[in-house]
C-alpha cells in the first residue's frame, strides 16, 4: 500500500510539474512575447549606448511654430501628439492630434498631411475641427471644454474606401462619462473630405443625435459609405483599438480586462498577439476573444505605447521605449525575431532628443506614442517597415526601418552615392532629417556625380547622417567634405564605437578652421575656404592607449594623437552639424514652467555641407 502511495504522490508530483511548466511557457497566454536579448539602456545618454538598425531614415513631418504658423500648419498649436499612419492609393496618409499648449486641455483638433514617398509632405489640414456643441447643451460640471483623443486613426474598408477617425471628449478626462463619442468621415482621392458622423456614441453617458453636432452615420445618402462604417463595426479585431475611451457598458467589446493603446500582429500559427503600454500583452484565437492581459516581466517600458507587427521579411518586430519614466521617452528601439514570441537584438531606431521648444503639460521628453501602419491599412513600396512618433509631443516625425533590420556589417565600405536617387533613400546611411535641418543626395557637383547634403538653419536642432562600418580596432576611414561657407555653420565628424563613445573628433568650426581633438585637448589642424573639396584620412589604431592620426589633401596634420575616450573598437561614423547632445537628461524638470526657447521660430543664416566618397577600410 505504501508503494502505491509512493507511486501515486509521484504521478501526482509530474502533472503539477507539467502544469507549471504549461502556465509558464513562453509562447502561451501567460507569457505571449519574450525580449531574450538581456541588453538594457544605459539612462545617462540619448541613445542608451546601443547599436543601430542599419539605414533607419527619420524624417521630420510637421514642425510646429507658434509666431509664424503659415510656416506649419496655419495654427500655431504646440502641443502635437499621437499620430496614425495608413498607405492608400500610391500616398503615404499621417493623423495626429493637437492642442495649443497643453494635453488634454481644450480646445482639441485633428489634423492630417499626405506624402507619395514619406519624405516629402504637404502642409497639414484640419480633418476634425474642434468641437461645438449644439445650442443648449452644456457641458457638465466638473469638466473644462472639449478635446479630442484617439487611439485608432484609419480602416481601409472592403470596397477600397479610406476612413478616418478620431474622438471627441471631454477636458481634462475624455474617458468614460467624459467621452462624446467617435466620428468619422470619409477621404477621397482628390484630398477632399466627406462630411462628419458620429460612428458610436459613448455608452457611459446618453449622447445622441439630439444632443451631439454631427449626424448618426446610417443617415448618410452614401450608401457605400454606410457599408464601410457597419464593415468597421463588424470587425472586432480592429475597433478594440477604441477600447480605451468607452469600454462598452453595452457588451459592444469582447474584452473586459485590458491596458491602454492596444496593437496587434498575427502570430505564424494564425493566432493574435495583443500589446497594450506598461508591458501588458495577450493571446487570442479568434481576433475577438483575449487571454486575460498579462505583463512581460522582459519587456520594460512605462506609459509610452508599444507597436508590434510581422514585417515583410517574414519575422516580426516591436518598437518601444525601454525605460520605466513617463517623462523621460527615450530612446526608440526596436527587437525582432523569427516567431512573433521570442524577440532579440535591442537596436536603435531613433536616438535624438532635441531641445522641447515650447513648455506644455505631459509633454514627456523624447519620441514617443509610436505606430506603423496596421494590418489591412495599405502596403507600402519596397521592403521596409514605416513608423511614426512625436518628439516631445511637440513635432511630427516618421521613420523607415529597412529589411532585414540588422546591425553588422561585414567587409570595406566605399560609397558614393552616385547610383541613389536624388533626394531618395540614402542606403545603408541612417538619416536625422528635421524640416529646418534636411539630410538627402543631392545632384552636386552634377547629376552623375553626387554627394549627400547637409543643410542647417535651425536654431535648436541639426542634420545628422551616420554610417555604420565593420566592427575593427584598426581602420583607416577617407571622406571628401565640401563647405558652402565658412563663417558660420559647422560640421562635426565623430568616429565611434557600437556605445557611442566618441574616440575620434573633428570639426569644420564656424570660423574657418578645421579642429581636431588630441586627448582632451582641441587642435588646429588648418583653415578652410568656402567652395573647396577637403580629403580627409583618418588611421586610428583602438587598442589600449589608442591614437589617430589625420591627414587632409595629404598632408600629415595630426600624428598619433591621443583618443578622447578609451575604446576596444569602433564601429560607425557620425556626421553632425550642431554639437554633441545630451540634454535634456533623466534630471531635467519636465514640469517646471518656462518661456519658449528663444528664437525657436526664426531660422538662422543657413549652412550647407556636402560629404562624398566615403570609405573605412579594416585593417
Amino acid at each position: 500500500m505504501r508503494t502505491m502511495n509512493n507511486i501515486r504522490s509521484t504521478i501526482l508530483l509530474f502533472f503539477i510539474l507539467l502544469t507549471i511548466q504549461g502556465f509558464s511557457q513562453t509562447g502561451s497566454i501567460n507569457e505571449p512575447v519574450r525580449y531574450v536579448g538581456g541588453i538594457s539602456v544605459d539612462p545617462s545618454v540619448h541613445e542608451g549606448r546601443l547599436r543601430y538598425a542599419i539605414g533607419v531614415e527619420s524624417y521630420q513631418t510637421v514642425r510646429v511654430n507658434r509666431t509664424h504658423p503659415e510656416w506649419s500648419d496655419d495654427h500655431g498649436w504646440t502641443y502635437n501628439h499621437a499620430p496614425n499612419l495608413c498607405y492608400w492609393r500610391g500616398k503615404f496618409y499621417q493623423q495626429y492630434l493637437s492642442n495649443p499648449i497643453d494635453e488634454h486641455i481644450a480646445p482639441g483638433q485633428t489634423l492630417i498631411l499626405t506624402s507619395a514617398d514619406g519624405r516629402n509632405w504637404s502642409k497639414p489640414s484640419v480633418v476634425f475641427p474642434p468641437y461645438q456643441a449644439p445650442a443648449g447643451v452644456k457641458i457638465p460640471d466638473g469638466y473644462n471644454g472639449y478635446m479630442m483623443h484617439q487611439r485608432m486613426g484609419f480602416y481601409v474598408a472592403p470596397d477600397g474606401r479610406l476612413l478616418v477617425l478620431a474622438f471627441y471628449g471631454h477636458a481634462e478626462d475624455p474617458f468614460l462619462k467624459g467621452g462624446i463619442g467617435r466620428v468619422v468621415r470619409e477621404v477621397h482621392q482628390d484630398g477632399t473630405f466627406g462630411p462628419i458622423y458620429f460612428i458610436r456614441y459613448s455608452s457611459h453617458a446618453s449622447w445622441n443625435e439630439t444632443n451631439t453636432s454631427f449626424p448618426f452615420y446610417t443617415h448618410s445618402a452614401d450608401r457605400g459609405f454606410v457599408d464601410a462604417c457597419k464593415a468597421l463595426l463588424s470587425d472586432k479585431l480592429k475597433t478594440m483599438q477604441w477600447w480605451d475611451e468607452d469600454q462598452g457598458l453595452d457588451g459592444f467589446y469582447s474584452i473586459i480586462d485590458a491596458g491602454s493603446a492596444f496593437n496587434y500582429f498575427h502570430r505564424k500559427d494564425g493566432k493574435v498577439v495583443g500589446l497594450w503600454k506598461r508591458s501588458l500583452c495577450a493571446l487570442s484565437d479568434d481576433g475577438e476573444h483575449f487571454s486575460k492581459p498579462v505583463k512581460s516581466p522582459a519587456l520594460v517600458m512605462a506609459g509610452g505605447k508599444i507597436w508590434g507587427q510581422a514585417t515583410k521579411d517574414g519575422r516580426y518586430a516591436l518598437t518601444y521605449n525601454p525605460i520605466e519614466l513617463d517623462e523621460y521617452r527615450y530612446p526608440l528601439v526596436v527587437v525582432s525575431g523569427d516567431d512573433g514570441i521570442i524577440f532579440d537584438n535591442m537596436l536603435l531606431v531613433q536616438g535624438e532628443v532635441p531641445p522641447r521648444r515650447f513648455m506644455g503639460r505631459w509633454k514627456d521628453f523624447g519620441p514617443c506614442y509610436m505606430r506603423g501602419i496596421v494590418e489591412g491599412n495599405g502596403n507600402p513600396p519596397g521592403d521596409d517597415m514605416w513608423l511614426t512618433y512625436s518628439m516631445n509631443k511637440e513635432d511630427i516625425w516618421i521613420s523607415k526601418i529597412p529589411l532585414p533590420i540588422r546591425y553588422r556589417v561585414e567587409g570595406n565600405v566605399n560609397d558614393n552615392f552616385d547610383n541613389m536617387q536624388t533626394g531618395g533613400a540614402v542606403t545603408n546611411w541612417n538619416i536625422y532629417s528635421p524640416k529646418w535641418a534636411p539630410a538627402q543626395v543631392a545632384d552636386f557637383p552634377d547629376a552623375k556625380n553626387k554627394s549627400l547634403m547637409l543643410q542647417d538653419k535651425d536654431p535648436y536642432d541639426y542634420s545628422r547622417v551616420i554610417r555604420v562600418i565593420r566592427e575593427t580596432d584598426q581602420a583607416e576611414i577617407a571622406v571628401n567634405i565640401y563647405p558652402e561657407q565658412a563663417d558660420h555653420g559647422m560640421l562635426e565628424m565623430d568616429v565611434t564605437d557600437q556605445f557611442g563613445n566618441r574616440p575620434v573628433r573633428l570639426r569644420f568650426d564656424e570660423d574657418g578652421k578645421i579642429k581636431a581633438m588630441n586627448g582632451s585637448q582641441e587642435v588646429v589642424l588648418q583653415s578652410y575656404k568656402p567652395g573647396n573639396w577637403y580629403n580627409l584620412k583618418i588611421t586610428i589604431v583602438a587598442q589600449l592607449f589608442g591614437t589617430y592620426s589625420v591627414s587632409v589633401d595629404g598632408k600629415l596634420l595630426l600624428k598619433n594623437a591621443l583618443l578622447s575616450e578609451a575604446v576596444k573598437s569602433v564601429e560607425r561614423v557620425s556626421f553632425r552639424t550642431g554639437i554633441y547632445r545630451d540634454l535634456p537628461n533623466r534630471n531635467t524638470p519636465n514640469q517646471d514652467p518656462a518661456s519658449p526657447l528663444p528664437g525657436a521660430d526664426e531660422p538662422i543664416v543657413n549652412s550647407r555641407f556636402y560629404i562624398d566618397n566615403f570609405s573605412a577600410i579594416s585593417k
